[in-house]
Order: structure tokens, then C-alpha cells, then sequence
């Protein structure tokens, strides 16, 4: 039975809500360049290489999961944000269309309920900070308690960035002691709730009775087809796979490969650091990474593929980086044929293009569906197809999943943190959460000259003919 709220934490939540609300008072009339120097300060200070680092490494020793190694990496996605935040008008008016008669004017969301997930906890502060300090927002986050230490630190640089440019520091403020009943009541009662983690908190989040934007779970299934090229498809496979132990919902779960290339794929793969599992070790690495209930063990997420092997009871060589198993079929008892979240990849053969895109609405049907996929092939024709026929969110056509479908400088996705679902998904938005998300807009309408199209126009061969 789950615990109530005590009422120190509703104490505790109020206060931290009007100490927001406080904060945003302090900042109404601030304008355009005044929220894009305090935007520059937060991307500075948190996004600075040796600030993020630190942070990141933290995080890996104090959740256990993750690269601490790479984690660092992640720091590209704070640059691109800010990029984004300062390249758009967020204060007063935001756009105009004479043409239409029509002006937009930003307005801040509110006060913002964030909840980070484990696998981000340095991460989604300064992306959801950047965004929300454009828009003149104030942001209340909410840890995973596995890593709330290292939220805690990193939104502490967040409020010293504040004081850099003098602004108010209670424009981020984070729990210290999370809890699930702390974290409901702050859905319930600030304006917005921006949920990035796992389906129970994304549930709770739409069942708040306030806004959310929440995320969805992924499954991304990889297609390449004989035309592609075998060793970028490779190279982009492993850096997708390897980021931060798998740790994300964007790493790629499964590739599809075209028969006529599959085993100079698989040798490919194998050349980049990648282990074939034999039928036995296949056996031993499910029984590892689900439980008889057929869950996700926890202790094999994210973690790296020696560590996961000596779970499994087999050894590997000490330079392969990801696993790698066949597989055929697809299903829910299937499991390798959904989401896997760590440096474990299912390898499928498909013997021509209508086949692969079965097979993907098949692999959707078990997990992921709304999230995201890929393609590696040169045939135009056949990644709209693909496009047409997956039933997510974004496609990403020759790059590393991973690294491409929230955003990275070498496409034009907007970035993020916060990859949205749709329907699909059971989220309300297919979009890259960014900066659009963050206000309230409104909606100035002038008069035009009349736009009232014929009735021939607008009914065509059905105009005039004898009603039913």
C-alpha cells in the first residue's frame, strides 16, 4: 500500500511553489536579451567541460548506471539547446503574419513540476533550465532518488548561475528527500509537469489533473538495406548503442538487415567491438536481463557488456563493447525483439523491402511505438516508405539514433532531453519537447479582407447536387 504525503512534505512543497511563484514575480518584466543572457549563463555553467563532467561522473557512481567514461558526452546536448533557445523570440511578440492579420505574444507556462530520470540526472536540469529561463518559467525538480545527489548539484549551479546575472536563485529549486507522494503533490499543484522517465511516472504525471508532457518507452529498430554503406551503418550502430551503456530509450534495440548484406553487416559489427552471442550464451544473456516475470533486471541496465556477460555466466574479451544475438522472431514472448536498455542488440534478416517493414510494425506492436526508428539506405524511395510505415514519432535516415533523434548539429531536429510519443505513445505531443512547449501563447487576430472561398470551391462535383 502506498504511503500518504506527510505534512512536513506539504509544507515543504508549498513553500518551495511560492518561493517559484515569488521568483517569477521578480522577473515579469524582464526582457528579450535579459532571459537570453541569464539562458547564456546557465548553458555556461553547467555546460562548461569541466563543471559537466565532474557532475556526469557523479552521477554514474552515485545511480551505478551509465559510462563513466562517456558520459560526458552528453554535454553537446546543452550547447544545442542554447543554440536553439537563443535563435527564437520567447518575450513580448514572437511572431507576426500580416498576411493573416495574426501576432503571437509569449507567456510564461508557470511554475514547472520536472522529474528527471536516473539515467539523466545532470542532463535534463540545464536543458529544462535553458527553455524555461527563456520563457521566464521557474522549475521545481523532482529526482530520481537514486541520483538526487547529483541533481541537487547540478541545479545548485543552476541558482549560482542566477545570482551571476541577478536574477532570482528560487527560479530552480530541487527536493532533497524525494518520494512518490512528494512528487505527486508537486504535479498536482504547479502549472506544468514535464515527465521524462519511466511509464509509471509518465502515467502518474496524466493522471495529475494538470498539463504534462511526458515520454514514451522505445524500442528503436534499425533498417539497412542493401544499399547502404556497411561500415558507416556499423560505426553509427556501435557509437548508438555504446552511448552511455545503452542507457537510453533512443539506442538502437534492433537491426533489420537486407539478406543479400547481412553477413558482411554482422562482420562489421563484430569489427566495431561487437560480440555474436552462441545459442547457449543467448540463453544464459535472457535469463540475465529479464526475471521469471519477465521483467527488466535492474542490475543489467546500462551497465557495460563484460559486466553483463559475467551476470550471464560467460566470459568475453575485454574489448568488445556491445552483445549482439540473432534472432528471428518477434513478439512479446519474444523478448529481444523489444526493449532492451543496455549494450544488447537483436539482429534480424529480411529477404526483401516489404518484408522489413512487417517485420517493423511487428516489433512496434511489442514495444516502442511512437518513439523512434532509423534507416541506412541511398534509395530515396524506400525511406519514405519506411517513414509512411513506422508508426513513430521521428525517423532518422543515416546517424546514430542515439545521438541524432533529440536533436545534434548535424540534422534539424530541435533539441532536447524530452522526445515525445504522440498518441501512439500515450503522450500528447510527437515532438521534441523544446522551447515552443515551455509558454503559454497568446493570439492576436486583426481583420483581413474577406477569405471565403465559392461554393464550387469548397464542394466540388458535390456542389448543387440533390440532397439525401
Amino acid at each position: 500500500m502506498a504511503r500518504e504525503i506527510t505534512p512536513q512534505e506539504i509544507e515543504t512543497g508549498d513553500e518551495m511553489i511560492a518561493r517559484a511563484r515569488r521568483a517569477m514575480d521578480e522577473i515579469a518584466d524582464w526582457d528579450q536579451d535579459q532571459v537570453d543572457r541569464l539562458a547564456r549563463a546557465i548553458g555556461w555553467y553547467c555546460g562548461n567541460e569541466k563543471t559537466f563532467l565532474e557532475i556526469a561522473q557523479m552521477g554514474v557512481d552515485e545511480s551505478g548506471i551509465g559510462d563513466r567514461e562517456g558520459r560526458g558526452g552528453k554535454r553537446f546536448k546543452i550547447l544545442g539547446v542554447l543554440r536553439d533557445a537563443l535563435r527564437q523570440k520567447s518575450v513580448g511578440v514572437i511572431e507576426e503574419d500580416p498576411e493573416k492579420g495574426l501576432t503571437k505574444i509569449g507567456k510564461p507556462a508557470g511554475v514547472i513540476a520536472s522529474l528527471i530520470p536516473t539515467t539523466n540526472p545532470e542532463l535534463t536540469p540545464p536543458v529544462t533550465g535553458i527553455y524555461a529561463a527563456k520563457c521566464k518559467d521557474a522549475v521545481i525538480f523532482s529526482p530520481h532518488p537514486r541520483a538526487k545527489a547529483t541533481t541537487n548539484r547540478m541545479v545548485d549551479v543552476m541558482r549560482a548561475a542566477c545570482r551571476k546575472v541577478g536574477a532570482p536563485e528560487d527560479l530552480f529549486q530541487c527536493v532533497a528527500t524525494p518520494s512518490i507522494p512528494m512528487t505527486d503533490y508537486l504535479m498536482a499543484n504547479c502549472d506544468l509537469t514535464l515527465a521524462t522517465g519511466g511509464k509509471p511516472m509518465v502515467k502518474a504525471a496524466y493522471s495529475s489533473g494538470k498539463p504534462a508532457f511526458g515520454v514514451g518507452a522505445g524500442n528503436s529498430t534499425m533498417v539497412i538495406d542493401e544499399t547502404a554503406d556497411i561500415e558507416i551503418a556499423a560505426r553509427n550502430s556501435r557509437m548508438s548503442k555504446t552511448s552511455d551503456y545503452g542507457s537510453g530509450c533512443s539506442a538502437d534495440g534492433n537491426l533489420l538487415i537486407a539478406e543479400q548484406i547481412y553477413d558482411d553487416m554482422r562482420a562489421a559489427l563484430e569489427a566495431e567491438g561487437g560480440y555474436l552471442c552462441n545459442p547457449e550464451e543467448k540463453e544464459q544473456l535472457a535469463a540475465a536481463l529479464w526475471d521469471a516475470d519477465g521483467n527488466r533486471t535492474i542490475n543489467t541496465v546500462a551497465v557495460s557488456a563484460q559486466t553483463i556477460a559475467g551476470i550471464a555466466g560467460f566470459e568475453i574479451p575485454e574489448d568488445v563493447k556491445f552483445l549482439m544475438v540473432e534472432q528471428s522472431q518477434i513478439g512479446p514472448e519474444h523478448k529481444f525483439s523489444g526493449e532492451k536498455l543496455c549494450v544488447v542488440m537483436a539482429l534480424y534478416s529480411f529477404p526483401d523491402f516489404d518484408e522489413a517493414m512487417r517485420m517493423v510494425r511487428e516489433i512496434y506492436e511489442v514495444g516502442g511505438k511512437g518513439h523512434s526508428c532509423g534507416i541506412y539506405s541511398n534509395d530515396e524511395d524506400r525511406i519514405l516508405a519506411h517513414a509512411k510505415n513506422a508508426p513513430v514519432s521521428r525517423v532518422m535516415v543515416r546517424q546514430p539514433q542515439s545521438k541524432a533523434n533529440a536533436g545534434s548539429f548535424e540534422n534539424g531536429m530541435p533539441m532536447t532531453s524530452s522526445l515525445g510519443c504522440g498518441i501512439w505513445g500515450g503522450n500528447i505531443t510527437n515532438e521534441n519537447v523544446h522551447l515552443k512547449h515551455y509558454m503559454n501563447v497568446t493570439w492576436v487576430a486583426r481583420p483581413i479582407p474577406e477569405d471565403r472561398p465559392s461554393d464550387e470551391e469548397l464542394f466540388g462535383e458535390f456542389c448543387g447536387a440533390e440532397a439525401v
